[in-house]
């Protein structure tokens, strides 16, 4: 299984800190219908997206990019000594395979030039902070963090009514450590590293472009979460805030990238969980390269 990727001047490498089952794929996608599930079962078991009971098995994974400049860490994932009792998997952990995965790739926390968000969703800030006698601080002690600006405000609005445990303990830590970039989608980080908006998931949920003068690579974050939804764009998970919205933006962007040389790097596809946009279709598959 390959960790490491390189296209154009960037070098890509995953991360993986749990690849499982997750949910049952009727419940996760409420728009499909066993008669779907049932002509699709095949090939998704096949590609290690679904196990014999149809329970969807999901990829938990950050991704570290290094451009000729910088070395940028994308979605930081569940986190340790987290209570997160709606999910057993990610409550209070304290195992060491984050550390080990990135250690394995050669890189220190210290190595982290910034930290990008697609979104603000538990899974993908949860190595933002880590405890440090009682106290959560940032994980990457150089690092900026850019957090997009409309999702940020959501996130922010929500917690005062009713806190949020992700926000309280893996972004306004950072926020208060002033290493947070609050930003809008025309912030830049050089000139490799852009960010498209992918609304739906969440309000100002976001992809990240990587490439000098073309998107060499894209991060698409939780515009989907599994296969099944490329080849059916209009099947939006449980989660999604704007269902509707999730799947139209789903759409442009796989035709946006569709039969380009562009690598797409998916947050929970299963492994390798990166591939080339294609037709397939009324749909799109996600060809493993």
């Amino acid at each position: 299984m390959s960790l490491k990727f390189t296209v154009g001047d960037l070098t890509i490498h995953r991360i993986i800190e749990q690849e499982t089952t997750f949910l049952p794929a009727l419940e996760m996608l409420p728009g499909l219908t066993p008669e779907l599930l049932a002509e699709n079962r095949a090939w998704m078991q096949k590609a290690g997206a679904l196990d014999d009971q149809d329970v969807l098995i999901l990829c938990f994974q950050s991704y570290v990019v290094k451009t000729p400049h910088h070395t940028i860490l994308i979605d930081s994932c569940i986190g340790n000594d987290k209570p997160r009792p709606q999910r057993p998997k990610w409550n209070m952990k304290t195992d060491d395979t984050y550390a080990r995965g990135l250690a394995a790739a050669g890189i220190s926390v210290g190595d982290i030039d910034y930290v990008m968000c697609t979104h603000l969703h538990v899974d993908h800030v949860g190595w933002n902070t880590r405890l440090d006698n009682g106290r959560w601080v940032p994980t990457f002690p150089k690092a900026r963090y850019v957090f997009d600006k409309t999702e940020f405000d959501y996130w922010t609005e929500t917690h005062a009514k009713t806190p949020v445990p992700a926000f309280g303990d893996s972004v306004l830590p950072v926020v208060e450590a002033k290493q947070a970039e609050i930003v809008r989608s025309d912030y830049e980080i050089g000139d490799h590293t852009r960010i498209l908006p992918t609304p739906g998931h969440t309000p100002g949920h976001a992809a990240f472009t990587f490439g000098r003068g073309k998107d060499d690579a894209v991060f698409s974050g939780d515009l989907m979460h599994s296969p099944l939804q490329t080849h059916y764009p209009e099947l939006s998970v449980k989660f999604d805030v704007d269902q509707a919205q999730a799947a139209a933006t789903r759409r442009s962007f796989l035709e946006r990238y569709c039969d380009t040389d562009t690598l797409c790097c998916t947050a929970h596809f299963p492994s390798p969980s990166v591939g080339k946009i294609r037709r397939k279709g009324s749909g799109f598959s996600c060809e493993a390269i």
